[in-house]
């Protein structure tokens, strides 16, 4: 290779380091990242994998904390989309946001994993579990990215904190714990009922679906088809890079990072 060759190779790599955020070496948030409640604190934070209630039944690798983090021009966007669904009387819950490589990395190996009944009556009711990967479960997420989100909308006067409890019925029905607007089904149901555009909704079903992928949309958000409740923001700003960070506690200093 030649020296202008040479060179263009070298200025290409120091390209690809600098549109990179800055990862330190003991697993901290990158630079580029915001916890959600810096920016937004007035939207609702109901962290599943955190915690027991979701398909794997028990706390996901890498959520050390029940905290949203973003890569900050998400966070900002979902910031504009709360400041207009506010004036109509709702808020924006969100369900994850970043998620960890292992994270995912467990998703894979929990579908290879034997059958648990219970996690089928609740989250698959009309499919088999060898039917969920690669359709449902993949071995790369956006959400490792830092600007894809799962939420859902819910009236503007819930408790800021809602008491997260085991759903116990089919994810096709309405769950009583959860105190988000009734989109026909709730939050990661493995069933084409989670189709955004689903036959069959009621018209309340429907319109409140809809009422979510337009101000989402308004503000650089694309809804997955798949999955009412989730959403990538437009242009991604780490397109490339799937992260591996833990989800720490949020610093009690508070102050956007």
């Amino acid at each position: 290779m030649n020296r202008t060759g040479t060179i263009g190779v070298i200025s290409a790599l120091w390209a690809i380091l600098f549109t990179l955020p800055a990862i330190a070496a003991d697993g901290a948030m990158p630079d580029g990242f915001v916890y959600l409640r810096d920016v937004a604190p007035s939207i609702r934070q109901e962290m599943r994998y955190a915690g027991s209630k979701n398909f794997t039944g028990e706390p996901v690798p890498g959520y050390e904390a029940a905290e949203c983090i973003l890569a900050r021009p998400a966070a900002e966007a979902l910031k504009a989309v709360q400041a207009e669904i506010q004036s109509d009387g709702l808020s924006l819950k969100v369900y994850d946001c970043y998620r960890p490589k292992r994270a995912v990395a467990a998703f894979v190996e929990w579908a290879k994993a034997p059958d648990d009944p219970q996690a089928k009556r609740e989250y698959y009711p009309s499919l088999s579990k060898d039917a969920l990967f690669p359709a449902y479960i993949a071995t790369r997420s956006g959400h490792s990215r830092g600007a894809t989100v799962d939420l859902t909308l819910v009236p503007g006067d819930a408790p800021a904190e809602a008491m997260v409890t085991q759903q116990r019925v089919a994810c096709t029905q309405a769950d009583p714990s959860d105190d988000s607007l009734d989109m026909g089904t709730s939050f990661d149901c493995f069933d084409t009922k989670a189709n955004t555009a689903a036959p069959g909704l009621t018209a309340e079903e429907r319109q409140n679906r809809q009422r979510l992928v337009e101000v989402m949309a308004a503000h650089g958000f694309r809804n997955y088809p798949k999955e009412f409740w989730h959403y990538t923001f437009r242009p991604e700003p780490y397109p490339s890079t799937y992260f591996d960070f833990p989800i720490l506690p949020r610093p009690t200093s508070g102050g956007a990072k």
